[in-house]
């Protein structure tokens, strides 16, 4: 220690001697300055003035094309005016969101210094703080992400605002815009959906409960959790009684007041296409961390993957009740179907149920989890098969066997002893599929099926995933997505909806990132989609064959659990031509003893599948596979074979005939000399006459 005492008075000396903490002081006091300037500037320049129309804005969906494909447009319309709320409904909600609103000019500094510090010891932003002007700010000019930087814009901005805005008209907006769950913007509009009545009928209990809302609407929502948002209302009265905003005996009767919900119709929600755009909205709030409240308040720009001819034209199919199968006692047969592009996985079109619609509703395209039968013996066996050096020639085991106590059967309860890959593919035989994994190795079978994007349990870990065993399953998006591998040469993009969201301002948002996977080679690709043509041209799909189009694809279904039952629990259908896959799920959403698939696959996804490609393919433009069908392939084999036959023989023959031609020949040369000796002879007697 008294070695380093020197070097440590040195160092104090020199950190004296130079006002090192002057200078560090003076470029912390200038980092400082220069970042308050920075955000003054920021806020100057914003343009408040058109916080009113801002807030009124739809946001917007635009397709593939940049064209306006749907508006998410509610029926919020300027609200009601500040001065015709009674003073309770705006009391409760300034008690609990902003006690001191008219107090501070944009933003209240006990409130941050309080966020501050409990942001600091929780080790990240966890909210609070915020006035109702700067609540306004944020849903109406900045991003809802949580970082330092947000928060400093928000609060410059607040600042701004009040200069341009009374108090009254700032209160009133936000009232207008906030919004209180169960689809509900604005004051007026959450008045008449929990209690079917104006806003200025309320009741002070009854607005306390609404202000309670604004905290976490859908974990409050009274529908849902009436004891949770009672406790809540409970807190606002108090807080109300606190500021002397409602006396002793209002907060009594309020507090014992038994709220009556009585629900309305709350806010109307108008958009085209409303299974492709709820899709939009889950990418959005899963992947890019919006929220729903603020991509309908906001007026942002998303941009999609969206085909408009395409998404119409497979809505009009889900809208042609005699392409599905007869419901049975009132119950919908229903399904979910995905088209999407194999070079970049943009989804074109896509639809998720028939029926009544729900708003965010279930989404059979994307929500649904099925098992996909048949149509993973592709994925999870026969490439892994070729990429091991099988060929669509080789030939497979078809007959009884177990394995471990697992024994698999064909559909049709025949064997033929061996079968070749390509026909056990083109008609969906099971026994040698499990076979042949058995053969190849079940962890090359999985591994490929993870390559291919198939999320797998641990229970899906048995040979039974070669004909699509699954624990929990797959939706129509992610089969499609899977199969894109084939016609894009071995490569898989990862499905998706949005391109980017542009936000109010104009900067972006969220922008995708483009994610490859290398799937298998393209020669392995070809190869399977060689044997996939089979399918449509003379296998198991062959009722979705189109004149004039290359279209490779694969059936799949599930059994029933009822061995006294003939039928099916699931139906699938995935296909596609060199630029379009589309995947296809038809079933009940609640299989039982009297809601099943009793007609065949054949019968019913098959044509319906057919009529999603005939919808979409005129406006794909038309491509060749770089491979032919394995039925084409044998055609040509078998006519060079008898070409080249037929020139053997002709060989044969002439090289047969040879001698007896040569033996002609030479009689004919001796005639023809016999004949020029005779002439000779004539013309030397004329000469000598």
């Amino acid at each position: 220690m008294n070695k380093l005492q020197p070097l440590w008075e040195a160092i104090r000396r020199f950190w004296r001697n130079k006002h090192i903490t002057k200078i560090l002081l003076l470029l912390l006091s200038t980092v400082l300055l220069l970042s308050i300037l920075f955000f003054a500037f920021i806020a100057a320049t914003a343009n408040v003035e058109s916080l009113k129309e801002g807030l009124k804005q739809s946001t917007v969906i635009y397709d593939k094309d940049g064209e306006v494909a749907s508006r998410l447009a509610t029926n919020r319309s300027d609200g009601v005016a500040i001065d015709e709320l009674p003073d309770y409904v705006k009391n409760a909600v300034v008690a609990i969101e902003d006690e001191r609103f008219y107090k501070h000019n944009g933003f209240d500094a006990k409130g941050i210094a309080r966020a501050f510090f409990r942001n600091l010891f929780a080790g990240r932003i966890t909210g609070g703080g915020s006035t109702i002007t700067q609540q306004l700010t944020k849903n109406a000019l900045l991003s809802s992400e949580k970082t330092y930087k947000r928060k400093i814009e928000e609060l410059f901005l607040a600042v701004e605002i009040e200069k341009k805005y009374k108090k009254d008209e700032i209160l009133q907006m936000y009232l207008n815009q906030v919004y209180f769950g169960s689809g509900a913007w604005g004051i007026d509009q959450a008045a008449n959906k929990y209690f079917n009545k104006h806003v200025q009928e309320l009741t002070i209990s009854e607005s306390a409960l609404l202000a309670g809302l604004l905290q976490a609407p859908s974990a409050l929502d009274p529908f849902r959790n009436y004891d949770r948002a009672i406790e809540r209302r409970n807190v606002v009265l108090g807080k109300m009684k606190e500021h002397a905003m409602i006396s002793e005996e209002e907060y009594k009767k309020a507090v014992s007041e038994k709220i009556q919900l009585n629900e309305g119709k709350g806010s109307f929600i108008e958009r085209k296409y409303p299974y492709y755009v709820d899709a939009v909205l889950d990418e959005a709030i899963n992947q890019y961390g919006l929220t729903q409240e603020e991509i309908f308040t906001r007026g942002y720009r998303v941009y999609t993957e969206m085909d408009q001819n395409v998404q119409s034209g497979l809505e009009r199919v889900y809208e042609t009740n005699s392409l599905f199968p007869r419901g049975r006692n009132g119950v919908l047969v229903q399904s979910g179907a995905v088209l999407l592009d194999p070079k970049s996985g943009g989804v074109r079109g896509l639809v998720g149920g028939r029926g009544s619609y729900v708003f965010r509703g279930f989404n059979r395209a994307t929500h649904i989890k099925a098992q996909p039968g048949s149509t993973l013996k592709p994925l999870a066996v026969y490439t892994p098969a070729l990429e091991e050096g099988y060929t669509p020639t080789s030939m497979l085991k078809d007959e009884p066997m177990s394995f471990n106590q697992y024994t698999p059967e064909n559909a049709s309860r025949k064997f033929s002893g061996e079968v070749s890959m390509y026909k056990a593919v083109e008609e969906s035989l099971n026994v040698p599929a499990v076979w042949l994994l058995d053969q190849i190795g079940l962890e090359k079978g999985l591994d490929s099926l993870k390559r291919f994007g198939i999320p797998l349990e641990k229970e899906d870990e048995y040979l039974g995933i070669a004909l699509g065993g699954m624990r929990k399953g797959i939706s129509p998006l992610i089969l499609a997505e899977a199969y894109s591998a084939f016609p894009n040469g071995g490569k898989r993009n990862d499905a998706h909806l949005i391109t980017k969201i542009v936000g109010p301002t104009g900067n972006i948002i969220a922008e995708r990132k483009k994610e490859t996977v290398k799937v298998t080679s393209k020669t392995t690709a070809n190869q399977m989609t060689s044997m996939l043509l089979n399918v449509v041209e003379s296998g198991t799909g062959k009722g979705t064959k189109i004149n004039g189009v290359q279209l490779a694809g694969k059936t799949g279904s599930t059994q029933l659990p009822y061995k006294d039952i003939n039928g099916t629990k699931d139906q699938w259908f995935v296909g596609y031509t060199p630029n379009l896959v589309g995947a296809v799920w038809l079933g009940y959403d609640k299989t039982d003893r009297e809601h099943y698939l009793s007609s065949s696959s054949s019968q019913t996804v098959v044509p319906l599948f057919k009529s999603i490609m005939e919808s979409s393919i005129p406006y794909m433009e038309q491509a060749d596979f770089s491979t032919k069908s394995v039925n084409e392939k044998l055609a040509q084999k078998e006519f060079k074979e008898e070409l080249e036959q037929t020139i053997k023989k002709s060989a044969d023959k002439i090289r047969e005939e040879l001698p007896v031609w040569k033996e002609k020949l030479n009689e004919g040369v001796q005639e023809l000399e016999q004949f020029g000796q005779f002439l000779k002879e004539k013309w030397s007697n004329i000469r000598n006459q």
